[in-house]
C-alpha cells in the first residue's frame, strides 16, 4: 500500500520541466502546454513491494516513474503471478484504463523505492484534447505497447527456455531507460514469471550462461555480458 499520503514538496518548476519532457510523449509540446501538465503532476513515493494500483481498481490516474522500478503483471487466488512488463525511470504507464474509463487491466508494483509522478484522468484528457501533437504521440506509444504485448505473447509460446530467456534479456536491455551497462534489475522468480517457467529451470539455465561467461549473476539482478551469443540464440529459437 501508499507509504507516505501527506503532500511531498513540490520540485521546481524546471525539473518537473525536464524530467517530463524526457519522455517522447511530451517532448514535442509547446511550453505553455508543458506547463499546464507540471501543474497537474504531483510527485508521490512508494516503497518497495508497495500495490500502486490493483487489477479492477478504477482508472483514474496517469503515471510517470522518476526513479525505480515498477512490475505490471496479475496473479491468481493460489499466489502464482506472471510478470507482462517491467517498467523503469523515464517511461509512464496506467495509460490503457485513464483512456477508456475502464477498470485496470494488471496490478502495478513497487519493484523498488520509486518517486512517481501521478497526473489525474480528468486533467490529462483536458490537456489531450487542447494538443493535437500529443494525442498522435500517445497513439504512437500505444502502438509500441500493442507491438510489445504481441512480442511478448509470442516469447511465452517458444518451446524452448533458452530461447525465450535469451530473448527475454534481449528486450529488457533495450527497453528505454535500461542500464546502459546491460544490468537488469529483476530476479529468477520474477523472470520465470515472465515466460512461464519455473525459477528452478531459469536458474539452471543463468547458471549454465554464467559459467560460459554469458551473463553474470547478482542476488537480485542479472547483468548480460555477451549480447551477441544471446542474440544469436534468440533469433534462433524463432527459425
Amino acid at each position: 500500500m501508499l507509504q507516505d499520503d501527506r503532500p511531498k514538496a513540490a520540485l521546481p518548476a524546471g525539473d518537473k520541466t525536464n524530467v517530463l519532457r524526457s519522455h517522447p510523449l511530451f517532448r514535442d509540446l509547446e511550453r505553455d502546454a508543458l506547463d499546464q501538465l507540471c501543474r497537474y503532476a504531483r510527485k508521490r513515493t512508494f516503497k518497495r513491494g508497495a500495490t500502486i494500483f490493483a487489477k479492477g481498481d478504477p482508472g483514474q490516474s496517469l503515471f510517470f516513474i522518476i526513479s525505480g522500478t515498477v512490475k505490471i503483471g496479475v496473479s491468481s487466488a493460489d499466489g502464482r503471478g506472471a510478470i507482462f512488463n517491467m517498467v523503469d525511470a523515464g517511461e509512464m504507464f496506467g495509460e490503457i484504463a485513464v483512456l477508456d474509463g475502464l477498470a485496470r487491466t494488471a496490478d502495478a508494483i513497487a519493484n523498488s523505492n520509486c518517486e512517481l509522478f501521478v497526473i489525474d484522468r480528468r486533467d490529462f484528457l483536458t490537456l489531450l484534447a487542447s494538443q493535437p501533437v500529443l494525442a498522435t504521440k500517445l497513439i504512437e506509444l500505444l502502438c509500441v505497447r500493442l507491438r510489445w504485448i504481441s512480442d511478448h505473447v509470442e516469447q511465452v509460446i517458444f518451446p524452448e527456455l533458452s530461447g525465450k530467456l535469451a530473448k527475454a534479456l534481449m528486450r529488457l536491455i533495450d527497453r528505454p531507460g535500461a542500464a546502459l551497462d546491460k544490468k537488469i534489475a529483476i530476479t529468477q522468480q520474477e523472470i520465470g514469471e515472465m515466460l512461464g517457467m519455473s525459477r528452478e529451470s531459469v536458474n539452471k539455465q543463468l547458471h549454465e550462461w554464467a559459467e560460459r561467461k554469458l551473463v553474470r549473476l547478482q542476488r537480485g539482478s542479472i547483468t548480460v555480458i555477451d549480447v551477441e551469443s544471446l542474440k544469436v540464440m534468440a533469433e534462433r529459437s524463432q527459425d
